[in-house]
């Protein structure tokens, strides 16, 4: 849930590194307990995927992601694992002793994110490095010895038109990512942005993204990139959506789960959202009526020193669905 600084755009539950810089240890403790509890309750079913998302998870220290990565390793077993996917989305959080640690626990897909390529754009919505940062990271990874990267970009962000999300376009092509995500801009009441004016109207701003999620699928293709999953958010700028290209072999298996809600996806730490998919539908919990559901959600809670204080609840909560 740390970031180095939070985007205007942003709604997920993130914060300052530096505002929580004290209590990244005691997450870390709270975190580390929850993920025994899972591994511990979850050790009859086959883990597919692990995805470590964000916020930022490479603003942890090179010891700190060790100390994770080392933890999920002796508790979870790999051996029906096809993806581990780490977000080392924001370049002025990656080092290389971070990635080498990433690397040193056979991580296999990590997401370097840009958002855009435009130094006026990352300066507008709070971003605090350069374009260039961007580019060294994503080669600093690559001479790690990462084979499967993701750039994630948005398009709609203010002050942008179509030729410079064309621009951006032809600077990513120039870096061969493995996997491209398309976002449409989506403004959430818990976002700074949804506050600021973006001085554009509705037709215009549909005009604009219209022209330049056709450029991303155009460019996408020509970079063999393919589409492979798709969703839409409340509040997406236009009624658009999300999508996510990539290389025949590098689609993000964790995203196509996710979508499908065929199985259960068990969340750990501050915000996170477990979904439990149970193999007979039950009364849904609260409901009088004869509703039946075969999904349930679980959802820690979303403030860090809540979390750390109240993991004890955040594993009971969880408790009586693992069994499932």
């Amino acid at each position: 849930p740390f970031c180095p600084s939070v985007c205007s755009y942003c709604s997920f539950s993130s914060g300052p590194l530096d505002r929580w810089k004290e209590k990244v240890d005691a997450y870390v403790d709270a975190l580390c307990k929850e993920l025994e509890f899972i591994a511990e309750r979850s050790k009859n079913k086959k883990l597919n995927t692990i995805y470590i998302g964000g916020g930022t998870p490479t603003t942890l220290t090179a010891e700190q992601l060790e100390r994770l990565m080392s933890w999920i390793d002796e508790k979870f077993s790999r051996e029906y694992l096809l993806e581990y996917t780490v977000e080392a989305g924001r370049p002025d959080s990656i080092t290389e002793e971070k990635l080498k640690v990433i690397k040193n626990h056979d991580i296999t897909r990590i997401s370097i994110n840009p958002q855009s390529m435009q130094q006026k754009t990352l300066d507008v919505i709070g971003r605090k490095h350069t374009v260039e940062e961007i580019k060294e990271a994503y080669a600093l990874a690559r001479k790690t010895g990462f084979d499967n990267i993701n750039m994630d970009i948005i398009a709609g962000l203010p002050g942008e038109d179509i030729s410079d999300m064309e621009d951006t376009l032809a600077q990513i092509a120039q870096m061969h990512p493995d996997s491209l995500t398309v976002h449409s801009l989506a403004i959430k009441r818990a976002a700074r942005m949804e506050r600021e004016d973006l001085n554009r109207d509705a037709k215009e701003t549909h005009e604009i993204l219209s022209g330049m999620i056709e450029r991303a699928a155009k460019a996408a293709k020509e970079m063999d990139l393919f589409p492979y999953y798709l969703y839409r958010q409340k509040n997406i700028a236009g009624n658009f959506e999300n999508v996510g290209y990539a290389k025949v072999d590098k689609a993000g298996i964790y995203n196509i789960l996710i979508m499908e809600e065929k199985q259960s996806i068990i969340a750990a730490g501050a915000g996170a959202s477990t979904k439990i998919v149970l193999k007979d539908p039950i009364p849904m919990p609260g409901s009088k009526k004869k509703k039946m559901t075969r999904l349930i959600r679980q959802e820690n809670v979303k403030a860090v020193d809540a979390y750390i204080d109240r993991i004890d609840e955040m594993i009971e909560r969880k408790g009586e669905w693992l069994w499932h």
